[in-house]
C-alpha cells in the first residue's frame, strides 16, 4: 500500500518527492542501523511506468527528464545526500536553487533552466538518464560545462567558482577550461565519483547550427578519462587500478570478491578469518564495496550485525565507509554491479583470477602487517623501504607488499627464492627493466589511445625480455619468473611461446613507429616564414610513425607548404622591400612577415606603409592586393594585420594537408593498437614479469650493498 501511494505522488507532480522520500524513509526496516540501499537490477536496466493514468502533461514532463519510476528516484536521493554534505558556502548557495524533480536537479523555473526539447539542457539531460550517478561534464566551446547537481560537485570539490556568481535567478552551473580538463577529473575522482564526458564533434559547422555530441568516455577512481590520448606527445600517468569489492559470509568463512572493470578480471577469496578480511580492506583502495545480505545473519540468530561481537571487528571497518547492500549470488550479483556502474553490456565477460588457497600459508595477520610495517601505520617505520631501494618505488613496491601480506605456495616462493639466489651471482649487466601498468596496457589498448611514446615503451619491455632470453645468465633467471608471473597474471605462457610473441609483436611495432631515427621527417623550414610556424603546424603528428606508410599525405605537406612559401614572396615581400627602401620622416613605417598564433596563420603585419600618393612605384600593386586579415568567425582580427586572397587560399591548403597528415597518423596508431589487443595476454604476462624482475633484483641488490657495507664494519 505504501509503494502504491508513493507510485501515485511521483507520478502526480515532482513537487511531492520531499514526500515521497519521506514515506520511503519511514519504511525502511529498523533492524539493522546500516542504510539500505538495494535496487533491482531488472528495474534499474527497464524502467516501468507507475501508473497508467497519466495525463498528457505527465506524458510531457516524463519526455523533459522528469523520469517517475522507483529506480530514478533512488538516484534523485542519491544526489540528495550528496548535496546534504556539501560544507563549502558558495557551494551550499547554489544547492538551495536545486529541485529533486530531474535527475539533472535543474528548476525550470530559474534563468536557463529550460528542459523543452531541443535545448542544450534537455541533451544534457538525456545524456544523465544513461549514467545517473556520474558527474556529468559537456564540452561547450572552450570548455567543459556542469549544471544542477554536478556544478555544485565541481564547486565543492574541484575548487572551482560557479558561472555568474552567485545569483540566485540562474540555475546552478560551474566548468572549467578545456587545457584544465585533467586536472578537474583529478579532483574528482579523487573524492570517490566518477565522471562522464561528452565531447563536441569538431569541425566546421552553419551559422547558428548546434554541434552534435558524444559521450567520449568515463573517468573512474583509478580509471582515467583516455579520449586524444593517442595524439599527446607526452607519456600519461596511470593510477593504480580500483577494484568493485563485495564481502559475503557462509560457513567456509567471509569471502572478499574484487572485481577489476578495466582487467575484466575478478577473484573470490573464500575462507578468510574477520582479520584477514579487516587487513584486505586496509590495504586495498576501492571504486565500490558492496556488503551482502549473509553478513547480518550471524550465530546469535538475529539480523542486527555489528551488536554482538561476531562481525564487530568488520563492522567497526566498514560502518564510517560508503557502501550499499546486495543480494543473491554474491559473485554474480557483484557482477551485474560492475556492469551497471560501468555501462557494459550485459554478455561482457569477466575472467576468474582466483589464486587457490590450497598449500599457501595463511595471510598476515591484521596486528603483524601493522607492526612490522607492511600496512602504512603512525610511528611504524615503511618495512618496505627497507627491503627495497629508493628507485623500486611504484609498482614493484606493491608487488613485494602483496607477496608479504599474502605468501605464495611453496612452488612459488622456491621460485622466487631461485631466482634471488641467481641474481646475486650474475656477473653480467642488467636490462632497465620498463615497467607498465598492465591496467594501462589494457586501457589504452582497448581505447585504441596508445600513442608513438607508449608504443616506444611496449616495444622496450619486449626487447628487455628477450634480452634476458639471449643471455645464458639472464636466461635461467627469466625461466623462474615464468612461475610467479603466472600466478599474478593468470595465464600460463611456456618460454617459447613468450619468446615467439616478443618477436612479432617488437617487429611489427618498428615496422609502423617511428623510432627517432628517421632523417626525412623534419619540420620544415622555408624562408621569410617563421619557423614557429611550421612546428607548430606538424610537432603534432611527425615523428610518430614511419613516413612510408604515409608517403602521399606527408608529400601534399611538403608541396602545400612549398605552395604557401611562393604565395608569401610573391604577396608580401615586394611590399617589405618597399617599407625598408623608404625612408620616413617620422619614422612609423613598418611592415614585416608575422605569424598569428592564435589564429594559426601568416600574414602581412603593417602600419603606415600605405602610401598617401600612389606613383606606381615598386610594391604598390601589391599593396592594393591587401585585405584586413579575419578570424574563422568573419571578425577583423586588428589594425596592423593583412593578408591577400592567394595566401588565404595557400594557407587553406597547407592546413588541410596537415589536417589529412595528422589524420592519417592517428589512423595508423589506431590501427596497430586494433593489431594488437589479440596480443594483450602477452603484453599483460611481459609486463608483469618485469615488474617482478625489478623488484627482486632492486631487493637483491639492496642486500648485498648492506652486507657489503657491514663487512667494513669492525
Amino acid at each position: 500500500m505504501h509503494r502504491v501511494l508513493v507510485s501515485s505522488l511521483v507520478a502526480a507532480t515532482p513537487r511531492w518527492l520531499p514526500l515521497a522520500d519521506s514515506i520511503l524513509r519511514r519504511r525502511r526496516p529498523r533492524c539493522s542501523p546500516l542504510p539500505v540501499l538495494m535496487f533491482d537490477r531488472r528495474a534499474w536496466s527497464k524502467p516501468r511506468k507507475v501508473s497508467r493514468g497519466i495525463s498528457v502533461a505527465s506524458r510531457k514532463a516524463n519526455k523533459q527528464g522528469e523520469y517517475c519510476d522507483e529506480s530514478m528516484l533512488s538516484h534523485i536521493m542519491w544526489w540528495k545526500e550528496k548535496m546534504e554534505r556539501c560544507r563549502k558556502p558558495s557551494s551550499i548557495q547554489l544547492t538551495q536553487r536545486l529541485v529533486y524533480s530531474n535527475i539533472l536537479g535543474l528548476d525550470p523555473n530559474l534563468r536557463n533552466g529550460s528542459l523543452k526539447d531541443g535545448t542544450l539542457n534537455m541533451e544534457i539531460l538525456v545524456f544523465k538518464s544513461k549514467f545517473p550517478r556520474e558527474v556529468l561534464l559537456c564540452r561547450v566551446g572552450d570548455f567543459y560545462e556542469a549544471i544542477g547537481f554536478d556544478a555544485c560537485i565541481l564547486v565543492e570539490h574541484a575548487g572551482l567558482n560557479p558561472f555568474g556568481g552567485l545569483r540566485s535567478d540562474s540555475i546552478p552551473k560551474a566548468g572549467c577550461p578545456v587545457v584544465n580538463l585533467r586536472q578537474t577529473l583529478d579532483d574528482l575522482t579523487r573524492c570517490g565519483y566518477s565522471v562522464c564526458i561528452v565531447e563536441e564533434i569538431q569541425g566546421p559547422t552553419q551559422a547558428r547550427a548546434r554541434k552534435s555530441r558524444f559521450i567520449s568516455g568515463h573517468a573512474h577512481p583509478g580509471s582515467p578519462y583516455v579520449f586524444g590520448l593517442a595524439e599527446v606527445d607526452h607519456d600519461v600517468e596511470f593510477p593504480d587500478p580500483m577494484p568493485v569489492v563485495g564481502i559475503s559470509h557462509s560457513a567456509k568463512g567471509y569471502c572478499l570478491i574484487s572485481v577489476l572493470e578495466t582487467m575484466k578480471t575478478y577473484s573470490a577469496e573464500e575462507g578468510l578469518t574477520e582479520e584477514a578480511i579487516v587487513t584486505k580492506l586496509r590495504i586495498c583502495r576501492y571504486h565500490h564495496l558492496y556488503l551482502h545480505n549473509s553478513l547480518k545473519n550471524n550465530s546469535s540468530g538475529t539480523s542486527r550485525w555489528g551488536e554482538f561481537g561476531e562481525g564487530g571487528l568488520l563492522w567497526g571497518e566498514c560502518s564510517g565507509k560508503s557502501f550499499e547492500w546486495f543480494d543473491g549470488s554474491p559473485i554474480q550479483e557483484l557482477l551485474c554491479k560492475v556492469r551497471e556502474i560501468y555501462g557494459l553490456d550485459e554478455k561482457t565477460v569477466f575472467r576468474d583470477v582466483t589464486v587457490s588457497l590450497e598449500g599457501r600459508p595463511q595471510p598476515l595477520h591484521l596486528g603483524t602487517a601493522t607492526q612490522i610495517g607492511v600496512i602504512p601505520t603512525e610511528g611504524i617505520p615503511s618495512l618496505l623501504r627497507m627491503v627495497l631501494p629508493s628507485n623500486c618505488g611504484g609498482l614493484p613496491s606493491m608487488y613485494i607488499r602483496d607477496l608479504l601480506l599474502n605468501p605464495p605456495s611453496f612452488e612459488v616462493a622456491a621460485a622466487i627464492q631461485e631466482a634471488c639466489r641467481l641474481m646475486g651471482n650474475i656477473t653480467c649487466s642488467i636490462p632497465e627493466f620498463t615497467c607498465i601498468s598492465a591496467a594501462k596496457l589494457v586501457k589504452l589498448l582497448e581505447s585504441k589511445e596508445v600513442n608513438h611514446i607508449e608504443f616506444c615503451r611496449i616495444k622496450n619491455v619486449l626487447d628487455e625480455i628477450m634480452l634476458m632470453n639471449r643471455d645464458a645468465e639472464l636466461s635461467a633467471i627469466l625461466h623462474e619468473l615464468l612461475v610467479p608471473a603466472s600466478v599474478a597474471t593468470g595465464f600460463k605462457v611456456e618460454a617459447d611461446m613468450l619468446m615467439n610473441g616478443c618477436s612479432i609483436i617488437s617487429q611489427r611495432i618498428a615496422e609502423v613507429i617511428s623510432l627517432g631515427v628517421e632523417s626525412d621527417q623534419a619540420i620544415t623550414s622555408l624562408e621569410y616564414i617563421p619557423k614557429e610556424f611550421f612546428n607548430d603546424m606538424e610537432s603534432s603528428w611527425k615523428g610518430r610513425v614511419k613516413r612510408i606508410h604515409a608517403e602521399e599525405e606527408f608529400a601534399n605537406v611538403d608541396r602545400a607548404a612549398e605552395a604557401l612559401s611562393i604565395a608569401v614572396i610573391e604577396d608580401f615581400m615586394p611590399i617589405i622591400s618597399r617599407v625598408k627602401s623608404v625612408v620616413s620622416s617620422n619614422g612609423g613605417l613598418k611592415g614585416e612577415i608575422g605569424y598569428a598564433k592564435e589564429h594559426e596563420a601568416v600574414w602581412f603585419k603593417g602600419k603606415r606603409f600605405i602610401p598617401n600618393v600612389w606613383a606606381n612605384t615598386p610594391g604598390e600593386q601589391q599593396i592594393k592586393q591587401l585585405k584586413p586579415a579575419i578570424d574563422s568567425k568573419g571578425r577583423k582580427v586588428g589594425e596592423e594585420w593583412f593578408t591577400t586572397s592567394k595566401v588565404e587560399n595557400a594557407l587553406a591548403r597547407y592546413h588541410e594537408a596537415c589536417d589529412n597528415a595528422r589524420n592519417k597518423v592517428l589512423e595508423l596508431l589506431r590501427g596497430l593498437s586494433s593489431e594488437l589487443q589479440d596480443k594483450i595476454n602477452i603484453l599483460v604476462f611481459c609486463s608483469t614479469l618485469l615488474i617482478i624482475a625489478k623488484a627482486l633484483f632492486g631487493h637483491v641488490r639492496l642486500v648485498l650493498f648492506m652486507l657489503l657495507l657491514f663487512s667494513f664494519l669492525p
